[in-house]
């Protein structure tokens, strides 16, 4: 699993942070995407990397300012389930 943390600047609200999410699961095949509008960021959860490019593009496209982006390779995280005995 790959985890990308893409640096955008120009998210006010919640409203940013779901147009920014869409835009994501829309163009690319992801497991997850969440924004924070605090951190200036978007996180990517995905199976393959991210073509930087085209993430550029799309968040620029949508009016908000790319700032760059980092991947690095984690563990996919299982659930576990709480049994009553």
């Amino acid at each position: 699993m790959i985890e990308t943390k893409v640096n955008v600047e120009g998210m006010a609200c919640e409203m940013c942070e779901s147009h920014i999410n869409s835009a994501i699961r829309n163009n690319f095949d992801v497991k997850k995407v969440t924004s924070s509008r605090k951190k200036n960021e978007t996180v990517v959860l995905s199976e393959e990397p991210l073509d930087e490019e085209k993430v550029e593009k799309v968040i620029t496209d949508l009016g908000y300012y790319y700032k760059g982006m980092q991947s690095k390779t984690v563990e996919e995280k299982r659930g576990f389930h709480l049994f009553k005995h």
